[in-house]
């Protein structure tokens, strides 16, 4: 069976997903609310990671989330009698595969170099186990534009950050998504699960049908004259 790609994204609610695990993790662009999401994490919002993770996975990333998953992950105690390790353990079994550019040696046992789409969607054709993302947020416009993406749990923490990178930044096709679960965590953390629905449907309007008013024709007018 062909595998799938899934995405799982810790996200604000004003679409930032960069750093949400400590202030270490990505300052870069001058970010400085790294952490964000520890002040909200809650019981239902671990249960939602452990169901992503409850399965055979490889792992799908994008260079610089690499970075950090190989600076941090392979040093986390993976005791089996410890269920706090399982992530550990689960990733340190998993195949890691980088989408990159670079020709850096990747060090971590069991990391593959994807240099481009055709690559991913030569190994997303493949027999195997579903390609997890997380991070990794260049990715997402690429898989959309690609119809490689076929399922993204989302899930929004009650903050607003003002800046950072976003799930969904520059280059991101239109598309329509389809809402398949969602629930909401204690401390307020709504956790929504999407499908790829197909191209955006046409534009409508809820405007009343007939000729505009005169008010309405002068501010086309003026948006046309760039004066609005």
């Amino acid at each position: 069976m062909a595998r799938k790609i899934i995405g799982g994204v810790f996200l604000s609610l004003d679409g930032v997903m960069q750093a949400p695990g400590g202030p270490e993790e990505d300052p870069t662009g001058g970010f400085t609310h790294g952490g964000w999401l520890t002040s909200v994490f809650d019981e239902e919002l671990g249960a939602e990671i452990d169901h992503l993770f409850d399965r055979e996975y490889d792992l799908l990333l994008g260079r610089r989330t690499y970075d950090i998953f190989a600076a941090h992950w392979p040093f986390m105690p993976q005791d089996e009698s410890d269920p706090d390790a399982s992530i550990a353990i689960g990733f340190a079994k998993a195949r890691k595969y980088v989408l990159t550019r670079s020709d850096r040696e990747l060090e971590w046992e069991g990391s593959h170099r994807l240099p481009d789409m055709d690559a991913l969607a030569a190994l997303k054709a493949e027999n195997g186990p579903d390609l997890i993302i997380q991070g990794s947020s260049t990715l997402y416009p690429q898989l959309l534009e690609r119809g490689l993406l076929d399922r993204v749990t989302l899930m929004i923490a009650p903050v607003l950050l003002g800046g950072g990178k976003r799930l969904f930044g520059d280059g991101t096709p239109p598309r329509a998504l389809r809402m398949i679960e969602h629930r909401l965590s204690r401390n307020g953390i709504a956790m929504a699960t999407y499908e790829p629905a197909g191209p955006l449907a046409d534009s409508g309007s809820f405007a009343t049908p007939g000729e505009p008013s005169p008010q309405e024709r002068a501010r086309r007018q003026a948006m046309a004259e760039g004066r609005w």
